[in-house]
């Protein structure tokens, strides 16, 4: 009895063993690769539980997501002026078929990320050597970035990969590079400043005298209309003298002479000239007269 129940756990054990040696889990984050005596017979590219045969075949896993190729270090590049700029860049890829990556690359993500690079750094060079260094720092970044995209995407699925994205971090100008770059930076700037501060002074001098002009026109327009109104009052109270005097010359004539006197006598100080019978007196003496 003790043998069959010891014959049965051993047999339970083995078929576990077995079981567990047949089975293999894909999840959604990877590939497979189902090798039999080191040959590919099956690739397993939905997410399950799957069966193999144990101590035949062997199973390989390759991670499909979204991987980064991101440098340690600054590349060198050559521009149409000869001049070095430093370049930082990170790439976006992943794989897309597990039989042609494995055949091309050995399944080796070293060896996909160097490749992948090489051909980025090789589209670079003839990219930055046609064109200038505003036009890579800032002038066309984003077709360069776009350019490599599709010349490295075209060069990955050779090895069934894709390039989905390469970016351009940082381009900047080496140390020796950037002093004279900044220096002519700064002159340019200088000139603007200089032409805007002239045209400027210009505009306010074209202006000023618009404005002085604009002055002139308005005081000659308002002396002309305060002579105009000066006029027409002049010639009212001339009218109305005219009509008083009309009306009673004699009044109107004595009336003219008390203003002649007040304006005559109005301070102590003020000395006439004049004969006793000069026609200014005409009305004084007829005021004495009547007082006798």
């Amino acid at each position: 009895m003790r043998n069959r129940v010891g014959a049965i756990l051993v047999g339970a054990l083995v078929a576990l063993i077995i079981g567990a040696l047949s089975l293999f889990v894909v999840d959604q984050r990877q590939n497979a690769i189902v090798f039999r005596l080191g040959e590919v017979v099956e690739i397993k590219t939905t997410p399950g539980l799957y069966f193999k045969i144990p101590l035949l075949d062997n199973v390989r896993y390759f991670d499909v997501r979204i991987l980064t190729i991101d440098t340690a270090e600054p590349e060198r590049f050559l521009t149409s002026e000869k001049k070095n700029v430093l370049v930082d860049l990170f790439v976006k890829w992943r794989i897309t078929d597990v039989r042609q990556y494995y055949v091309s690359v050995g399944g080796n993500e070293g060896l996909a990320q160097t490749r992948l690079l090489q051909t980025i750094n090789d589209g670079l060079r003839a990219e930055f050597g046609n064109r200038t260094v505003h036009e890579v720092v800032s002038g066309e970044r984003d077709k360069i970035m776009d350019l490599m995209r599709e010349k490295a995407n075209e060069d990955a699925t050779k090895i069934g990969v894709e390039v989905i994205d390469v970016r351009l971090k940082r381009v900047d100008l080496p140390q020796e590079v950037s002093v004279d770059v900044y220096r002519r930076m700064e002159a340019e700037r200088k000139r603007v400043a200089n032409e805007l501060r002239s045209t400027g002074a210009a505009e306010s001098e074209r202006i000023r005298a618009e404005a002085d002009k604009q002055r002139e026109v308005i005081v000659a327009q308002a002396y002309r209309e305060a002579q105009r109104i000066k006029g027409e009052g002049d010639a009212r109270a001339t009218a109305i003298y005219a009509r008083a005097y009309e009306q009673n010359p004699e009044f109107y004539a004595f009336y003219r002479s008390l203003e002649a006197y007040r304006a005559s006598f109005r301070d102590r100080s003020d000395v006439l000239v004049l004969e006793p019978n000069s026609e200014f007196f005409k009305y004084l003496r007829s005021s004495g007269r009547q007082g006798k």
